[in-house]
């Protein structure tokens, strides 16, 4: 489906990144770890925070849809794709400055740095205490906004201060309380607002410990997680008290299918693309896992995937 902004509009965010990092009617597979998902009306990739910081503000007062996206790790975009525009912060906007500061490691990361580039960077140094997130897929930006977590670590347990823009493109430094993190969650999120720039504080460590705890990890996931196959990581939250994996194994979903989507056989906690699965499939089939879960456990799962389009 063909879908056209103003030329005001498209002139703006040409003027402000350059027609080189501007696209139009740009199939969302191609930016998802799911790999599904129709066309964006207008995809841009903005190279410093003034450009994205005009584009916000731009958007807000002209009542623009947009959304911003990195890796496209956690996300569901539609079959009809999504009329708007999406701003891809990642290769273009991921510089990374790593200093020593007595026994502290300093690292200042744009927001579309990958998590696992950062986290080679970061063992080279000799920072110690990143090795959790290395394995995260997506961005830190994405990471930082999600406090994503995992094998004992948070985002929140590194974090010294969060550059963000909120709505109207206005700059703001969050530190300590004032970032809010809870279990997949943070102001940054419920406030809307975009991640510039993250500072994330580490102790000096001997950078063969650092790799092979990473070494380790990696083994871990690749064991037990299916990370050869498209996905959108974990889909389901965590329930208080409960692993989702498991309820979902219990419930007896593990294998099922709907479409080309199917719960894996390797971790029932991810739903994964077969081959042309359709946001429609996993929707079905997300949809039919909450309401086996709850019908057996009363239990009620909650997505971890965002979803962009419906």
């Amino acid at each position: 489906m063909d879908r056209h902004l103003s030329d005001n509009i498209t002139d703006f965010i040409i003027n402000t990144v350059g027609e080189e990092y501007v696209s139009f009617n740009e199939p969302m597979n191609e930016h998802t770890t799911f790999k599904i998902g129709g066309n964006a009306t207008c995809f841009c990739k903005p190279q410093n925070k003034d450009q994205i910081k005009k584009l916000i503000a731009f958007f807000s007062e002209n009542d623009v849809e947009y959304y911003v996206i990195g890796n496209g790790s956690n996300l569901l975009v539609s079959d009809d794709g999504f009329d708007g525009v999406v701003v891809q912060l990642l290769d273009d906007y991921s510089d990374v400055q790593i200093d020593g500061d007595g026994g502290d490691i300093i690292v200042k990361s744009k927001s579309g740095a990958r998590m696992w580039k950062l986290g080679m960077s970061i063992a080279k140094a000799g920072g110690a205490g990143f090795e959790f997130a290395t394995g995260i897929p997506g961005t830190i930006g994405g990471a930082v906004m999600m406090n994503a977590g995992a094998y004992g670590g948070e985002m929140k347990d590194i974090v010294e201060s969060v550059l963000v823009c909120d709505k109207k493109g206005n700059e703001l430094t969050l530190r300590g309380d004032e970032l809010e993190f809870g279990y997949r969650t943070s102001a940054i999120s419920t406030n809307g607002y975009i991640v510039l720039e993250v500072e994330i504080k580490l102790q000096a460590g001997d950078t063969q410990e650092i790799m092979s705890r990473i070494d380790d990890l990696t083994e871990r996931r690749r064991s037990k997680q299916p990370l050869d196959i498209p996905s959108a990581g974990s889909t389901f939250k965590r329930p208080e008290g409960y692993y989702a994996a498991k309820l979902i194994d219990d419930a007896g979903l593990r294998g099922i299918k709907v479409g080309g989507a199917k719960v894996s056989e390797k971790h029932a906690g991810f739903v994964i693309n077969t081959g042309g699965a359709t946001a429609a499939d996993v929707v079905a089939l997300t949809d039919k896992i909450k309401e086996e879960v709850y019908k057996k456990d009363g239990v009620e799962l909650e997505l971890e995937v965002r979803k962009l389009g419906f």
